[in-house]
């Protein structure tokens, strides 16, 4: 039998039982499927259910194969090595004393001889090549990372299970993954928001709170087939709104009518024209008369009111935000970051960094780029003034905000709304949430509490906070914005950065939003080591 994952009727919920999925019906066959969504709607989750670390709420899966399981954030053994990530050291030491002659006839009856090179043979297909005994505490985050997915590989599942592979990564990894994807034959669920990754795919699968929808092709293929939706969905709440206008004119005409008849009425009962009798009998039934034409009005206009209202819930979701903010007033020609051969890092013996100049004025933007460990957060950090250079002079202008991966800037304790507040003191209330609302938070979404947003609220709501004021700042230093966002918040963000006319430095691996939000220049780090 063909390998498969089949879902049916599958419902899950959170372990505080809060609904996330209902009524799930999905097949993955030897494809490629991108999992894509907002955070926090499910994506994590459903991969769980399809290994049985997650028990559903009700419904089915059914997995005909193996599967292999890459987590976004994995708890990993203190003083592990790579060895431990695939599983065999015991069998790696068997082999090492095999060789050296120190294994018993019944332990060589054992031994894996070709251990070691499939070993090196996983290893290479993501692009790495580490000794198995080296320790993982040497290693970066990315390159844990690529040794997990060489695990992965090593195992040779019918399905790969990829919980955002390329977080984290540099470009050669991010790269390394794409070409082993592009090559494989298997089956394989892909939670990412990276559009270069998304793009290799064979079919997009998108979760929302609706339920699952699957779209053909890789993810231009599936932005295309969105465009549709929003062009159909956007003829709709037109034709829902006209609907709409078109009740309430004709039940304003009949109202009209009806009060000129009612008026003509009374007139002749005045005048005695019409016996009594008569005249409460067609009062009466123009009572009855009147009342069921209102009653069908009514329920016509509530239909057409929900046809409105449904039309502009799909439009909200399928809307990218659009933002307008107020000049940073930065000119041309004026200096913003000067470096002149500056040397730094977190050991005065050790700098990272070494005899770095770097120059931005006006509104430039800038893309810090390079692989893991080249010193690009170093480098923001002394732009920031977070880490004194060595050596060097390091000059910035002052109005400047520094967004790392958690936004620190903003008080995790109070609302979106007081944060603004306090970043803004001068702006008054109508002001405040006028600026929120341009970044989709509107009415009581300005009143949640920061730390409990998730990673896209957070970035939005920082970036609603920093530029939505009167003036804002002329730099913004960003180190790996679009890091845990989902591609909604990520084209939410791109639009907030697009917006600003201020200058821009910024540590990314993700081309496409470094493409997106209009770079003028590189600086590759790892040219300079």
């Amino acid at each position: 039998m063909p390998a498969s994952i089949i879902l049916s009727r599958l419902s899950l919920s959170t372990p505080d039982g809060r609904s996330l999925l209902s009524s799930i019906d999905l097949t993955f066959g030897a494809e490629r499927a991108g999992l894509v969504g907002r955070n926090g709607v499910g994506k994590t989750t459903l991969l769980a259910a399809i290994t049985g670390e997650h028990v559903p709420q009700s419904g089915r899966v059914v997995v005909n194969g193996t599967v292999g399981l890459l987590q976004q954030d994995a708890q990993l053994r203190a003083g592990a090595s790579v060895v431990d990530l695939f599983g065999v050291r015991d069998a790696l030491n068997l082999l090492r004393r095999a060789e050296r002659g120190e294994a018993s006839a019944e332990e060589v009856a054992e031994v894996d001889w070709t251990l070691e090179t499939r070993l090196a043979s996983a290893l290479a297909r993501v692009g790495f090549d580490i000794a198995p005994d080296t320790e993982l505490d040497r290693l970066s985050g990315g390159q844990i990372t690529r040794v997990r997915l060489a695990a992965l590989l090593f195992v040779e599942p019918d399905f790969l299970l990829l919980d955002e592979p390329t977080n984290n990564l540099d470009r050669d990894g991010r790269d390394a993954v794409i070409d082993l994807l592009a090559a494989w034959r298997g089956g394989a669920i892909v939670v990412s928001h990276d559009r270069a990754l998304l793009e290799t795919m064979d079919a997009i699968v998108e979760l929302t709170s609706l339920g699952a929808a699957r779209y053909g092709g890789n993810w231009n293929s599936y932005r295309a087939q969105k465009a549709v939706e929003l062009a159909a969905v956007r003829h709709d709440l037109a034709h829902a709104e006209k609907h709409l206008s078109e009740i309430d004119g004709k039940a304003q005409e009949a109202a009209e009518r009806k009060a000129r008849k009612d008026s003509g009425g009374r007139a002749k009962r005045a005048k005695g024209d019409i016996p009594r009798i008569m005249a409460g009998a067609r009062k009466d039934r123009s009572e009855d008369s009147g009342g069921k034409a209102a009653e069908i009005a009514e329920r016509r206009r509530a239909q057409a009111l929900d046809a409105v209202d449904a039309a502009r819930r799909r439009i909200e979701i399928l809307q990218p935000l659009s933002v307008k903010l107020p000049s940073t007033r930065l000119p041309a020609g004026r200096e913003v970051v000067w470096l002149d051969r500056v040397s730094g890092g977190y050991r005065p013996e050790r700098p990272v960094l070494r005899d770095l100049s770097l120059a931005i004025v006006g509104p430039e933007r800038i893309a810090i780029v390079g692989p893991n460990g080249s010193g690009k957060t170093t480098l923001l950090k002394l732009v920031a003034g977070e880490l004194r250079p060595v050596t060097g002079t390091v000059r910035v202008r002052r109005d400047f905000v520094l967004f790392d991966q958690k936004v620190s800037l903003l008080d995790p304790e109070i609302s979106v709304l007081d944060n603004f507040g306090r970043l803004n003191p001068r702006a008054g209330a109508n002001e405040c949430h006028a600026a929120l609302a341009r970044f989709m938070f509107r009415a009581d979404a300005a009143l949640q509490i920061v730390g409990r947003l998730s990673g896209g609220q957070l970035f939005r709501a920082g970036l609603a906070c920093v530029l939505g004021g009167a003036t804002p700042p002329s730099l913004l230093i960003l180190d790996e914005p679009t890091n845990h966002l989902d591609l909604e918040s990520i084209e939410a963000v791109e639009a907030g950065l697009r917006a600003y006319d201020g200058a821009l430095l910024v540590v990314s691996h993700d081309e496409a939003f470094l493409d997106a939000i209009g770079i003028t220049r590189r600086l590759d780090l790892g040219s300079k080591l």
